[in-house]
């Protein structure tokens, strides 16, 4: 099932955020068959919808198939520091990035977070997570990772003592 929050919770999901979701609704059947997938296989499957609605997709992990986006410019405007993204948006300022079990282990939605911040011209990040994470494939560990994800993100924009440079922030449960 596809779960989401958008933050600040202030703000209702806007017309690109909802293109966004409605994505991944679409391969919503093909994620809850049961089988193991890592992000690049939820990437795979979103690509082709992604790609339909303007956004540039990761199609690997060769450096010509990466998403690169500018973070520092140096002299001559030459870009000195860049992260890499899973899909942007360059039209809509809407970065996307796929987790699935490291997400909340280690702690990789922060460095997300963290990287579309310091992004040249991104007002939006998007980041997906697994519902649950079971830790143990023998079924026995489950790590809730859209609801951890999701409490540390209203506890970030509640408290209200860190502003972030974004404009919002969308999370999904897949």
């Amino acid at each position: 099932m596809i779960n989401y929050q958008f933050f600040p919770r202030s703000h209702g999901i806007t017309k690109e955020m909802q293109v966004i979701i409605d994505c991944f609704k679409k391969i919503e059947t093909t994620l809850d068959d049961g089988k193991h997938r890592v992000s690049n296989d939820v990437l795979a499957l979103l690509r082709p919808l992604l790609e339909d609605c303007g956004y540039d997709v990761e199609r690997g992990k060769g450096r010509d198939e990466k998403i690169d986006v500018p973070v520092l410019f140096g002299e001559n405007n030459v870009i000195d520091k860049s992260f890499y993204a899973d899909a942007i948006n360059k039209e809509r300022n809407i970065v996307i990035e796929i987790e699935a079990g490291r997400a909340v282990r280690n702690n990789q939605f922060l460095k997300d977070i963290f990287q579309a911040c310091m992004m040249f011209e991104v007002e939006y990040l998007v980041i997906a997570v697994l519902n649950e994470y079971h830790i143990n494939t023998g079924g026995g560990i489950i790590s809730h990772d859209y609801q951890e994800v999701k409490t540390f993100l209203e506890t970030l924009y509640i408290s209200n003592r860190l502003k972030l440079p974004l404009k919002g922030i969308l999370l999904i449960g897949y």
